[in-house]
């Protein structure tokens, strides 16, 4: 069993940036080699509106170098696009000189606090420093099995297969209490290409009857299995917690959310969430980056495994 060692906050925003008034959510990390990761976060500005940066992170010194350029490397798309809002990075994966950012992008909805979101696809020719967007449009939107948003994609490509494991929006409701209910599941797609995604709506992990929502997962693999990570949210409560899963086949999952190894603290930051995390393993050791109360207001903490 993992139990996690809190290092406490390990990275924040820069208030001077207008991209970076708040938050720094969502860390996601591409590999670098050497061990060097990039990991991208997002960021919002005084509008609510997020944009994606990043920093170098050396594991092996603790060193970050911020990015070369004080601009995100994606913005909100224009007014009326699927993106216009704001994008906010998943999942990346280095495919041979390039590297493919999936991203969701989000759209307010007229009946507050609903939203909706889409995954798109940005593309990066330099090493993930700069990225271009494949297309004004999502590459996967809403669908009869997923009738209220699709979002938060990690992908992973295997051989010749691409897979992803996603956000499926079933439904979002106001009750009488005048409290939004939003409930999602996570369901799996595959691609040939990256770019074009087959679903049939198989549910990867279903909620349980007290829960609300399962959120983005990070996954690894080691000896054998697909082990993940992922924030979990329980019906009522204002707060994720983070719950563990171990699969064979990516498809079929078995959830020990009682051996994730780390909960929140009795007071500050990560008080009252924990939420979106990614977790890396190099040369024997574990590293969660997550998020903490108020979707990653604060910024990033780091909790180690040896």
């Amino acid at each position: 069993m993992i139990n996690w060692d809190k290092k406490g906050l390990f990275f924040q925003p820069d208030a001077l940036l207008y991209w970076q008034n708040s938050h720094a959510a969502l860390p996601t990390a591409l590999d670098l080699g050497n061990g060097i990761y990039r990991i991208y976060f997002t960021s919002r500005d005084k509008e609510n509106k997020t944009y994606v940066g990043y920093f170098d992170w050396n594991l092996e010194t603790n060193l970050i170098k911020h990015q070369d350029s004080a601009a995100p490397v994606l913005s909100p798309g224009s007014l009326g696009f699927f993106d216009d809002h704001g994008v906010q990075a998943t999942s990346v994966v280095k495919v041979n000189d390039k590297v493919y950012m999936y991203y969701l992008g989000w759209n307010p909805a007229l009946t507050k606090p609903l939203f909706y979101t889409s995954i798109g696809l940005a593309i990066s020719d330099d090493g993930g420093k700069t990225f271009t967007k494949y297309s004004k449009a999502p590459i996967m939107s809403r669908s009869e099995y997923d009738p209220w948003m699709v979002s938060g994609g990690t992908v992973r490509k295997e051989n010749h297969i691409w897979k992803m494991w996603y956000l499926s929006g079933i439904d979002f409701h106001i009750d009488a209490a005048g409290q939004a209910i939003s409930r999602y599941d996570i369901k799996y797609a595959e691609s040939s290409d990256g770019i074009n995604w087959q679903r049939n709506g198989h549910v990867c992990m279903p909620l349980a009857d007290d829960e609300s929502n399962i959120s983005r997962l990070s996954i690894i693999q080691q000896e054998g299995l697909y082990k993940a990570w992922y924030p979990v949210k329980k019906l009522g409560s204002m707060g994720y917690r983070i719950g563990y899963a171990e699969s064979k086949d990516g498809l079929n999952w078995d959830r020990q959310d009682h051996l994730s190894g780390i909960d929140v603290s009795e007071e500050g930051w990560d008080s009252q969430a924990l939420d979106k995390q990614e977790v890396i393993f190099h040369m024997g050791k574990y590293y969660m980056l997550y998020n903490g109360n108020s979707f990653g207001r604060d910024g990033i903490g780091l909790a180690t495994f040896e």
